[in-house]
């Protein structure tokens, strides 16, 4: 199978799993997944499945990532806080779809290298920070919309006092090597609404900065 007929297989099976959002779908199919991969993983960036990076990390699988975008309902007009850079694909396509992406990794070389793809490939409108992302980022406070890469045991409260009134956040919720639910979460002036979207398995969300040692 040759690589379009694999992009093929791959765009029909993210449509499966019921996506529906064609910008979604064409910027998947645009953005190639290898340049984010090392290795003998460059050569499974068509597969739809999740895939080893550096730091003990993953790239989620197409499907996964089309899934939780999807979730954010994006506009142009969005300013995004995506939490865990990882290998910057996710950030990548929250930025085709946004106004402003701010995303924070707690490993250094995972934000260095996301950083450098990122800005080699020409998306523009990426900020990277490192830090704890458990945190967010009180100075650049509200957020439209705030996306979570990495599984947290509850809702982080930080995070979503940090959320604007009407936005949308989307984290994977529950305990490490197990599964989890991914949930959407719509806040409001009085309640915040969640819907459960799908049994998934994320890293763990971890507070601070990571260090470099092994890495």
């Amino acid at each position: 199978m040759n690589d379009n007929e694999k992009k093929l297989k791959l765009i029909l099976g993210i449509k499966k799993r019921g996506i529906k959002d064609n910008r979604i779908l064409n910027i998947i199919e645009t953005i190639d997944r290898g340049i984010f991969l090392d290795g003998i993983f460059k050569a499974r960036s068509l597969d739809d499945v999740p895939l080893p990076i550096k730091c003990g990390q993953t790239i989620s699988q197409p499907s996964v990532v089309a899934m939780m975008t999807e979730k954010l309902k994006l506009t142009k007009r969005c300013k995004v806080l995506e939490v865990g850079t990882g290998s910057g694909y996710q950030t990548a396509i929250l930025s085709k779809l946004s106004r402003r992406v701010y995303t924070v990794e707690r490993h250094e070389n995972l934000k260095k290298k996301a950083e450098k793809l990122l800005n080699y490939h020409g998306f523009k409108n990426i900020t990277t920070i490192l830090g704890d992302g458990s945190l967010g980022i009180e100075k650049q406070a509200p957020f439209d919309r705030i996306i979570l890469t990495a599984a947290a045991e509850d809702i982080p409260q930080i995070l979503l006092q940090q959320l604007k009134i009407g936005g949308i956040m989307v984290l994977p919720i529950g305990l490490p090597q197990s599964d989890q639910t991914l949930i959407q979460l719509r806040k409001t002036a009085t309640q915040v609404i969640y819907d459960e979207i799908a049994k998934v398995r994320f890293v763990p969300l971890l507070e601070g900065i990571a260090f470099q040692k092994g890495a």
